[in-house]
């Protein structure tokens, strides 16, 4: 393993961060009698790291890729204590829509029964339906159908 990295040229300096590296990503399995490979490292093995503008690249073409989970919508339901106009305001000032589509909501909740406020990762709304729940409203998350 490269030990200094003031001297030689820089493709022995990518070798040695390319050996320090690997030895972070080998991980011991629980026994302890073989070592096991992470994730990560087995795309590491694939470029050659003397060349630091492949690692980019790769790096940047693993981030690009589309996320397989569907997206998670927030429901807001009616209910028989909340005022419409209070509904209409939670819409504005925590979504922050405008007035007009705050109140097609609100009246989406009222006629229908539920509406449809938010959607994107599953963690996004699972914070969007406790604030609704801190606000007062009856909300949950669900798998968007479409």
């Amino acid at each position: 393993m490269l030990t200094s990295f003031r001297s030689g040229s820089g493709a022995e300096c990518m070798v040695g961060v390319a050996q320090l590296v690997e030895r972070w990503l080998v991980e011991p399995d629980v026994a302890g009698s073989s070592p096991v490979v992470h994730p990560k490292m087995i795309h590491l093995q694939a470029i050659v790291v003397a060349d630091p503008a492949a690692l980019l690249e790769r790096e940047t073409e693993q981030a690009g890729a589309p996320e397989l989970d569907p997206p998670w919508v927030t429901l807001v339901w009616n209910d028989p204590v909340n005022l419409m106009s209070y509904v209409s305001w939670v819409f504005r000032s925590y979504f922050g829509f405008p007035a007009q589509e705050a109140t097609r909501r609100m009246l989406q909740v009222h006629e229908d029964g539920r509406a449809v406020v938010a959607s994107g990762s599953r963690e996004e709304m699972e914070r969007h339906v406790e604030a609704m729940h801190d606000f007062g409203l009856w909300a949950t998350l669900e798998r968007d159908a479409r």
